[in-house]
Parts: C-alpha cells; structure tokens; sequence
C-alpha cells in the first residue's frame, strides 16, 4: 500500500509541477520554455530521487525511480512498482504482490498524467510566481513558487526549480497541509533517447504467475 501511495504521489506531483502562485509574467515565459522544448522532443528518459520528510524534517522515505516519457506514452518505474500507459490502457504493477491492475486511459482534459510534466497545464489550475534564482553543483536554477487555486487540495505550495540553460525541471518540491514534504530531484534528464514502443505495454509473460485485475 504504501508504495501505491508512492506511485500516486509521483503522478500527481509530475503534473503539478507544472502550475503555480501570482501569475507573474516572467514565470510563464520560464514554463512555456519549458513546455516548449520538451514538445521538440521525440522521448525522454528521466532517473529521479523521491524523498519524503515528516513535519519535523526527517527523512522517512527515500527511493530512486525512472521515468520514461514518449508522446503521451509513458511508464514509471519505481522500487518494485510499475505504471505503464499506451494513452488507451493503463497497468499498475506491484512487484510484492505480484499483481497488475488494468484500466482505461480517462481521455479527459483534467486528466493528470507524467507526460503533462512538461507541457503548458499551469494556467488552469495554479497561480504562480518567479522566485530567486540559485546556483547548485555549477547549475543556475530558476526557481517558481506555485499555489493552487483550489484550497481543497491536499498541498498547499509547489516549488519548482528548472535548470536555466536546459530549460528542463531539476527539482519539485511539494509541501502538504499535514506538515509533510515531498522531494522530486531528477538526477539524469536524456532528450531523445530510444525508447521501444514495448515500453508502453505490459507484457504478462514476463511476469509469470501474475494476478490480474481486469477494471476495464
């Protein structure tokens, strides 16, 4: 369970990641950069480190994941679990259980799913606003305060870092009402890599003996 939980946050957290707080200009023209090169991509491939603290600042969780992104394919693979959509169907596998869910894609336009990390969903939903920039490890980030206009949400501000020369997100970071916060650090972002159209679907032969829970 707690890795669905994981898996969940993971995608709701890549899609907000592009929204945020006071619709300040400049912030916009830094997310429709953004929006703009990864829509001059064929695919991406992205490693990630989540990292969840307590209200106290502990670390309580802290796990490495993969990301692999072609069109509005996508597949997230993260400790023992799996997600995997061709944009028609959609597979959760859990590695311990040995059990995938299958459902239908929702082609609605609220829809959250990771291949909108990129694209221009932040004028819907968030309000949002330039905050300083930061050098780390020789990298000049460009940093984006982000607040939902919906106050019913579970978190209450986003911020979002984006490598100012790449024009690719380096970091997100979510802070919820309960105190929690949660950590999103793309570790190694590869434009255009080759990605099999096998990727975006799941093969049960390769998981002998797997349950599966047909929701379709």
């Amino acid at each position: 369970m707690k890795k669905t939980i994981l898996i969940g946050a993971l995608l709701c957290g890549l899609v907000s990641v592009s929204s945020a707080q006071s619709n300040d200009p400049k912030a916009k023209a830094v997310l429709d950069g953004v929006s703009k090169k990864f829509k001059s991509l064929t695919s991406v491939v992205a490693n990630f480190i989540l990292k969840i603290e307590g209200a106290n600042n502990k670390v309580s969780d802290t796990k490495k994941g993969t990301v692999f992104l072609k069109g509005a394919k996508y597949k997230v693979a993260l400790d023992g679990q799996e997600i995997i959509s061709d944009n028609k169907t959609s597979w959760t596998y859990t590695k311990d259980v040995n059990e995938v869910t299958i459902n239908n894609v929702d082609q609605s336009a609220g829809t959250m799913t990771p291949a909108k990390l990129f694209t221009n969903f932040y004028d819907k939903d968030y309000l949002y606003r330039m905050d300083a920039e930061t050098t780390e490890k020789g990298k000049v980030l460009q940093n984006i305060e982000l607040t939902p206009t919906d106050k019913s949400k579970s978190m209450f501000k986003v911020l979002v870092s984006i490598d100012k020369k790449s024009q690719t997100i380096a970091r997100m970071k979510m802070f919820e009402k309960n105190g929690n916060k949660v950590t999103y650090e793309i570790t190694n972002f590869t434009p255009n890599a080759s990605v099999n159209e096998a990727t975006f679907t799941f093969d049960s032969k390769k998981y002998p003996g797997v349950e599966v829970v047909d929701l379709r």
